[in-house]
């Protein structure tokens, strides 16, 4: 069988489970180390036409990630697209499944076996409140209805814009810290924030510099991310 793959946790939770299978990812899919695949362009723009050339048995998409329009031409070339929606944690399982077992055929993998009873055995610290930019130039925050939010969420740090009606608005630096937070959460993606950028926009909060694909990937890194995330999260406790 031959996959493309137009989203990153996908590509690296299929390369881990069917070594071999993946004929085509994108620009951004770092993981697993030294994937042998052609590169297609980006997750926003990839290169159908390259796509359509591969000749894929399935292309593996997200509703976030991937342009309807760009999805829309694959299937008119009349390609497989099976498009994902992770929007929390047990959609997450739920479509990782779907895309491994239903999707390439694989037995399902014991590294989602592991990630599920890591999750079930997660028992929160103390309630805090945090504000989680993923931007700035201009400041852009987790809102409503996100993956890396139900994450946190499940780890006693909740979103302050968690019922915002925008899932990533732009908020301004001044709103931002007067949003009664205590904690600030400064991922290394899709905004590479450093001990050296970001924290000293929050002057008043302590910073929580967290591995962005430990918060925002769901894949194999779903079996370490309690653990890491919440090593990360106790800073200023």
């Amino acid at each position: 069988m031959r996959v493309v793959s137009l989203v990153p946790s996908l590509t690296e939770a299929i390369a881990v489970s069917g070594p071999g299978l993946l004929a085509g990812v994108t620009d951004w899919c770092s993981h697993p180390a030294g994937l042998d695949a052609v590169r297609v362009g980006g997750t926003k723009n990839p290169d159908v036409e390259r796509v359509v050339a591969l000749a894929p048995d399935l292309v593996v998409a997200n509703e976030e990630e991937n342009r309807p329009a760009d999805l829309a031409a694959l299937t008119a070339a009349g390609l497989d697209v099976l498009v994902t929606e992770v929007r929390t944690l047990p959609e997450a399982f739920t479509e990782l499944e779907r895309v491994l077992v239903e999707g390439c055929g694989l037995a399902r993998p014991e590294w989602l076996d592991e990630a599920e009873r890591a999750w079930d055995a997660v028992r929160p610290g103390p309630d805090r409140r945090a504000v989680v930019p993923i931007w700035r130039r201009p400041w852009m925050v987790l809102g409503r209805d996100t993956f890396a939010g139900d994450l946190l969420a499940r780890l006693g740090v909740h979103n302050v814009y968690a019922d915002h009606a925008e899932r990533y608005p732009r908020i301004g630096i001044d709103e931002l810290n007067a949003a009664g937070a205590d904690l600030v959460v400064l991922p290394d993606e899709p905004y590479r924030f450093t001990p050296d950028d970001g924290p000293e926009a929050f002057p008043a909060l302590p910073a929580a510099l967290v591995d962005g694909r430990q918060l925002t990937w769901y894949g194999p890194s779903l079996a370490e991310a309690p653990l890491v995330l919440g090593a990360a999260l106790r800073v200023g406790t």
